[in-house]
């Protein structure tokens, strides 16, 4: 059950507890980590750069999952959808969602559908014997 889990949904719900417990879209901007560099340059990570990369992250492994070729996976591809829909009703309709962060997000959740069915698609073209 934990396999079909759309990974992507925990940033969805990340972004929103930032946003709505932290102070607003300002909260995204705070500062988590700020490194000086050898070349003298001062590199710094907020809260949007961190929550983008563990979304990478989590991607990943939604790519990982969508290799599946069972019957759950067709669950796991509607519930990435959903999770996508999610993602693009919150963009258009909700103005704290209105930032390039939250866009990164979508855009992931999309490449993380179009992965899903991609790779099944594929996967059963390959099962398809001709006798």
């Amino acid at each position: 059950m934990i396999a079909m889990f759309p990974l992507l949904v925990i940033s969805l719900i990340a972004y929103n507890v930032i946003v709505i417990f932290g102070g607003g879209v300002s909260a995204l901007q705070g500062e988590v980590l700020s490194l000086t560099m050898m070349s003298g340059g001062n590199w710094q990570m907020t809260v949007g750069d961190l929550l983008i990369v563990s979304s990478l992250v989590l991607l990943f492994f939604e790519i990982m999952k969508s290799t599946r070729t069972s019957n759950a996976s067709v669950l796991d591809h509607l519930l990435s959808t959903f999770v996508f829909v999610a993602f693009l009703v919150e963009f258009l309709l909700v103005p704290g969602a209105a930032t390039s962060v939250f866009f990164i997000l979508m855009v992931m959740s999309a490449v993380d559908l179009m992965a899903g069915f991609s790779v099944s698609i594929r996967a059963a073209g390959r099962d398809v014997s001709f006798n």
